[in-house]
């Protein structure tokens, strides 16, 4: 709904459009650390980190003899890749102007780099936890996760590649595809769990 809103509101040219802007004037202070923090937002950057925990994961998966366990990590690749295939579209219809901090153009709105960061930190996390014992590793983990994309967000608007609502937009969009990858992911895992203690063979063979 909030991700409805904003973008009704960027469409329409509404009463947010003005608050986003002055926001936008008070935030945007470029320098080397806000640089910095949106190229965590890089697909250059993002994905290769989402590549080595997703290989973790299968391995682990693998190793442990899980049904399925190719699952999470082609479940997780598929969602990367439907990044694009939603922000680019969305760039397009909405065709939103940038700040005055980087040169005239059309597009700005969803961030890309800000969805390409919730996404691969987020479902590298999701995929990650289970296979964490200790809370306070999961715990560590989540709050990495959360700086980085809090981090990438503050990097983009500070640096004024992206207006407020840009970063915020990409943040609701994340929260949706990472909650449907949560769900879909605990029903298969679990019927997979059920079948497996219910006496149902493991296509893995051999010594554990």
């Amino acid at each position: 709904m909030l991700f409805a809103l904003i973008t009704w509101q960027v469409v329409t040219d509404g009463p947010l459009v003005g608050l986003d802007e002055t926001a936008s004037r008070t935030l945007v202070r470029p320098g080397p650390l806000s640089e910095l923090l949106a190229d965590l937002g890089n697909v250059q950057v993002a994905v290769p980190v989402l590549a080595v925990a997703l290989a973790y994961v299968t391995w682990r998966h693998r190793r442990i003899g899980t049904d399925q366990w190719w699952l999470p990590g082609v479940s997780a690749a598929l969602l990367m890749a439907l990044v694009p295939v939603l922000v680019i579209p969305l760039k397009v219809l909405t065709d939103r102007p940038g700040t005055p901090a980087v040169p005239p153009a059309t597009g700005y709105y969803p961030s890309g780099h800000t969805a390409t960061a919730a996404i691969a930190y987020g479902a590298a996390t999701l995929l990650l936890l289970p296979l964490l014992r200790s809370a306070g590793a999961r715990r560590a983990l989540l709050v990495l996760c959360a700086a980085l994309n809090l981090g990438v967000g503050f990097g983009l608007t500070r640096r004024g590649y992206h207006w407020p609502l840009d970063v915020l937009a990409s943040w609701c969009l994340g929260t949706i595809l990472l909650t449907a990858l949560w769900l879909f992911l605990g029903r298969r895992l679990s019927r997979s769990s059920r079948r497996t203690s219910a006496g149902t063979p493991s296509r893995r063979t051999g010594p554990s």
